[in-house]
């Protein structure tokens, strides 16, 4: 049986961290949130990693990650840029933001064959994580039954400013009704000395109880959802092609699968603390975390 594969989403610009924190330090030793993903990825049995970048940062990732992990797991690339012929597309659109995560997926189409998880470069999710998802891609996923892990929304806010999250209703039988993405979540005053969590859209602000589970791009699939992608892509970007700012969204394409009973997705339940870094604030914070990790024997003082 063939080993599945970890896709890392990391094309993005950081643009509310102000550098490029796909190759930041945070462990004791230079580690940054990906060696501890990978570490985690390959103790629970997969097989190669795939990393989604834009072409200028070959070289950088290349130079950070290749030998680091030469003889413990296969190692590729894919480029996310605005060609989109590639897409079904058949329209120039100027524009100097990616077309969003679903879009980033898609650039890593043909180079799997195989069930594969998705994940973000800039987030840590454990242990637990990996080991959950990795069982489920073994012995569970098919085309038609795939998954995500559910986290809790109160385990994955920042101090420092809103977070995006997709929002799931999840049924009785612990399947994902819907799942929606909210860009802007974030901690408020409850005026009783505490804090609650909303998320604000069109100007009305929605309260989430802090046990809301909630998508962090961490997704269970298979080729097909490629498929499926590719058919909603073209139609988005003819929807979009004057908004800037649109982004073709990795909730968006479970969430059709499942309206259109094409597929259920499980929701892998999870209390494990998420922690990641949207803002340069919360970098402190990631490295106490990892810190208190090593000391309690959860991780090697250094991984590599």
């Amino acid at each position: 049986m063939r080993k599945p594969t970890l896709l890392v989403l990391a094309a993005g610009m950081a643009s509310r961290y102000g550098s490029l924190k796909q190759v930041d330090s945070f462990g004791p030793h230079g580690e940054t949130i990906i060696d501890y993903s990978i570490y985690d990825a390959i103790h629970a049995g997969f097989g190669k990693v795939i990393f989604i970048i834009r072409k200028e940062f070959e070289d950088v990732m290349r130079e950070k990650f290749d030998s680091k992990f030469d003889g413990l797991i296969d190692v590729d690339y894919a480029f996310q840029d605005f060609d989109l012929t590639k897409f079904g597309v058949d329209r120039v659109i100027e524009r100097t933001k990616p077309w969003g995560t679903a879009h980033a997926v898609l650039s890593a189409k043909d180079l799997i064959n195989e069930p594969f998880c998705v994940i973000n470069a800039d987030d840590f999710y454990g242990t637990d994580s990996f080991v959950k998802m990795a069982d489920f891609l073994n012995n569970e996923v098919s085309d038609t039954h795939m998954s995500l892990m559910g986290f809790e929304v109160g385990n994955t806010m920042s101090d420092y400013g809103y977070v995006s999250r997709g929002v799931c209703e999840v049924s009785t039988d612990g399947n994902m009704d819907s799942v929606t993405e909210r860009t802007n979540i974030y901690y408020k005053e409850d005026g009783a000395g505490g804090k609650k969590i909303v998320y604000e859209e069109g100007g009305v602000e929605t309260e989430l109880a802090p046990d809301t589970r909630v998508s962090m791009n961490f997704w269970g699939f298979t080729p097909k959802v490629f498929e499926v992608a590719l058919s909603m892509f073209p139609k988005f970007v003819e929807e979009n092609a004057d908004n800037l700012k649109a982004e073709f969204f990795i909730p968006s394409v479970p969430d059709y699968m499942v309206r259109h009973g094409l597929a259920n997705f499980k929701v892998i339940p999870t209390s494990s603390k998420w922690f990641g870094v949207t803002y340069s604030e919360d970098k402190p914070i990631v490295q106490e975390s990892i810190s208190k990790l090593v000391a309690e024997g959860a991780y090697p003082e250094k991984l590599f």
